[in-house]
C-alpha cells in the first residue's frame, strides 16, 4: 500500500473478545462491511482469523494487529517479528505495532524493532504510542504512521483491567496536537472517541484519521454508558 494510498477519514477498529457476543471472524467482517457502507476509509483488525476473513469482505485498507501478551513485557500490540510475520501474511495492508517505551518480549526497544521488521518486509507500520516522546521517536525510528492508542492507558498496561469510568473520559486531544506539529508522517488519533464531535475536533487539531472501535461496534459498552450516565442522573 503506497502512502498516497492513505485516504483520510474515519478507521473503524473491528475487534471483540472471546466473551463478546460478536466475538468470531463471521461477525467481525460483518461489522467491517456494515463500516465500509457507513463510509469508513479503513479498518483495524485483530488476529490472523479476522484479518483473512475481513480482507475476503471489504475492499477498503486493513490495519492489522495481533494482541500477544509475554510475562517479560508490557508490549502486547504486535509485540515480536513472529507477530509481525502472521499479520503481513494473513494480507494486511499496514501492519501495527507497539511503539511504546517498552521493551518488547524479545528484548528488542522500538528503534530495534522497526528497523527489523523494515529490513524483513515492505509493509507500511503503524506505531502504537503513549506519549508525545514516544511518539517522535517511532517517527525518526522509521514508523509510516504513528497512533495514540496508548494515550492515557499506562496503568492499564500494567493492569489489563477493564475500567467502565473510561467511557466518560475525554480523548487525549493534546497528544494529537502535539504530535501533528512536530512529526513528518500521519497522526492517527484513537482512544475514547464517543461522537462525531470529538472526532472533527481530532480533525482540526491535526490529525490524519480518527480511529474509533467501541463507540461503533460495541453494542454492550454503547448500552453501558447510555446505561451509567441515567443511573447517575437518578442517583444526584
Amino acid at each position: 500500500m503506497e502512502k498516497t494510498q492513505w485516504r483520510r477519514g474515519l478507521i473503524v477498529s473491528c475487534q471483540a473478545v472471546p466473551e463478546d457476543p460478536f466475538y468470531g471472524a463471521e461477525h467481525i467482517a460483518r461489522m467491517a462491511k456494515a463500516a465500509e457502507i457507513g463510509g469508513a476509509v479503513g479498518l483495524r483488525i485483530n488476529s490472523v482469523e479476522d484479518i483473512e476473513e475481513v480482507k475476503r469482505t471489504v475492499s477498503i485498507p486493513v490495519i492489522g494487529i495481533l494482541k500477544k501478551r509475554y510475562e517479560n513485557s508490557l508490549a502486547y500490540i504486535t509485540p515480536t517479528i513472529k507477530e509481525v510475520e502472521q499479520v503481513v501474511e494473513s494480507g494486511a495492508d499496514i501492519v501495527c505495532i507497539d511503539g511504546t517505551s517498552s521493551v518488547k518480549p524479545d528484548g528488542k526497544s522500538t528503534e530495534e524493532f522497526l528497523q527489523d521488521i523494515k529490513k524483513r518486509f515492505s509493509v507500511p507500520v503503524m506505531a502504537d504510542i503513549s506519549t508525545v516522546e514516544e511518539g517522535i521517536a517511532a517517527w525518526k525510528a522509521g514508523a509510516d504512521m504513528i497512533a495514540t492508542t496508548l494515550a492515557g492507558y499506562e496503568e492499564y498496561l500494567k493492569n489489563p483491567v477493564y475500567n467502565p469510568a473510561d467511557n466518560f473520559r475525554e480523548p487525549d486531544f493534546e497528544i494529537v496536537a502535539s504530535l501533528a506539529a512536530q512529526v513528518g508522517i500521519p497522526v492517527f488519533a484513537e482512544g475514547r472517541y464517543w461522537t462525531p464531535e470529538d472526532v472533527v475536533k481530532a480533525m482540526r487539531l491535526g490529525a490524519h484519521s480518527v480511529v474509533v472501535g467501541s463507540a461503533i461496534t460495541r453494542p454492550q459498552l454503547i448500552t453501558q454508558r447510555m446505561s451509567m450516565a441515567i443511573e447517575r442522573f437518578l442517583t444526584q
